[in-house]
């Protein structure tokens, strides 16, 4: 095990002195504004040891935060405003200590609603919003031509404007760039990767020739830096395309006629593999696939109805509204029709049957599933998930809820 020196440390921060040592900044990692004051060996540079630090920050911030890194929990006292406390942390590079004093690993049996955001003027109800999870707790609501930011704190920043042209779907490539497609085709500028704490446009990809006719839907990202995409021509083709987003070179296409055109895109990074989920209008169907780019195959499927040809099928008769794979549980996360939350084993290789979570009314319970339906904001139209939050977007009321998993009591 480790061992750190327990050399003392003096801060004024705002003209308030704190004494720490240095066990206690080494809780902070070597990405944080502490850690330069550390060698490659953990330890403290011969001058950070006796000189007083002085830093221009708020002490009563600074207070909270070094309590959090001496004892590992979190207590923000009435009079602190947590918006700037978190602001601060992200200063101080310990956003993500904050985060994981407030909540637990994502749990789908223990979530609790933490908050509800209202007033996103979701327009006139010609387009139905979507809500896209972000990292480091971010998220984005789309809805006709526009797309809302969200940060951590669930503070909106510039709003992203396509110029009365709708939005398609908007994707997190990482914590500071978004990619946003459109009904424009993909040659004319489709595509465009956006500053998501800007709104600003700083590229828009571009395609081969081939692809001149197609215009695009749903995204996804790997972390390879992979950009996928659901594409459609006017003479009605379906595909999902690959992009490089290092070289910004179209390098791969996939044709869709199986299903027809996905609803969903998702990327596994445990099986280096693409979730596409179609959600059929005529007759109201889903399936699930899981493609495989290094060979171009199609490795797995389910679908909702029973099927003579196609194995293994999904047995319960219902209809789904959406689709979310959690990869840390190997399963995927379902909601019907009726508003049911259920799961699909994707270690399952002869019967992948849902087990299902019952709703209830009963405001009593807890959990995400028995509250999946808020009277307050109606059905919900769309929910996304990402690290530990579960966003969920309500169709009749312009509101979106934020679930989080509490962490056990300290016994």
């Amino acid at each position: 095990m480790m061992g750190f020196p327990r050399d003392r440390v003096k801060f004024n921060v705002g003209g308030k002195i704190f004494k720490t040592t240095a066990t206690t900044l080494a809780v902070a990692g070597k990405k944080s504004f502490f850690g330069a004051m550390f060698d490659e060996n953990w330890n403290l540079h011969s001058d950070a040891a006796i000189t007083e630090h002085f830093i221009d920050r708020n002490p009563d911030y600074f207070g909270v935060l070094l309590d959090l890194l001496r004892t590992g929990e979190l207590y923000i006292p009435p009079k602190i405003d947590k918006k700037f406390l978190y602001r601060d942390a992200e200063y101080y590079g310990i956003l993500d200590h904050v985060k994981s004093a407030e909540c637990d690993t994502f749990d789908g049996n223990r979530l609790r609603l933490a908050k509800s955001i209202t007033g996103l003027l979701v327009g006139d109800g010609k387009f139905t919003p979507a809500i896209q999870a972000g990292p480091n707790g971010w998220c984005c609501v789309s809805q006709g031509s526009v797309a809302h930011v969200y940060d951590l704190i669930l503070e909106e920043h510039p709003t992203i404007n396509l110029d009365y042209r709708k939005v398609n779907d908007v994707c997190w490539v990482d914590s500071e760039n978004i990619v946003v497609s459109s009904d424009e085709k993909i040659a004319n500028g489709g595509i465009g990767l956006f500053r998501a704490s800007t709104g600003e446009l700083r590229y828009k990809f571009q395609v081969t020739d081939e692809m001149n006719d197609y215009t695009t839907g749903i995204l996804s990202c790997s972390s390879d830096y992979k950009l996928f995409f659901n594409c459609r021509s006017t003479s009605n083709e379906h595909g999902i395309g690959v992009w490089d987003q290092v070289t910004g070179k179209q390098i791969d296409f996939l044709p869709y006629y199986t299903y027809g055109n996905a609803s969903r895109l998702q990327w596994l990074h445990g099986t280096n593999c693409l979730m596409a989920t179609s959600f059929h209008p005529r007759d109201e169907n889903c399936c699930i696939s899981l493609l495989d780019f290094r060979k171009n195959t199609m490795v797995m499927s389910w679908s909702d109805v029973r099927d003579r040809v196609k194995k293994p099928y999904i047995t319960d008769q219902t209809k789904f509204r959406d689709v979310i794979a959690i990869e840390e549980s190997y399963s995927i996360c379902v909601v019907d029709e009726n508003a049911r939350l259920g799961s699909i084993d994707l270690r399952s290789t002869t019967d992948a049957s849902v087990e299902w979570k019952e709703t209830t009314r009963d405001n009593t319970n807890s959990s995400f599933f028995g509250e999946v339906r808020q009277s307050h904001g109606g059905w919900i139209c769309d929910f996304s998930i990402d690290g530990d939050r579960l966003f969920a977007l309500h169709g009749d009321e312009d509101i979106f809820d934020v679930w989080e998993t509490p962490r056990p009591p300290i016994k």
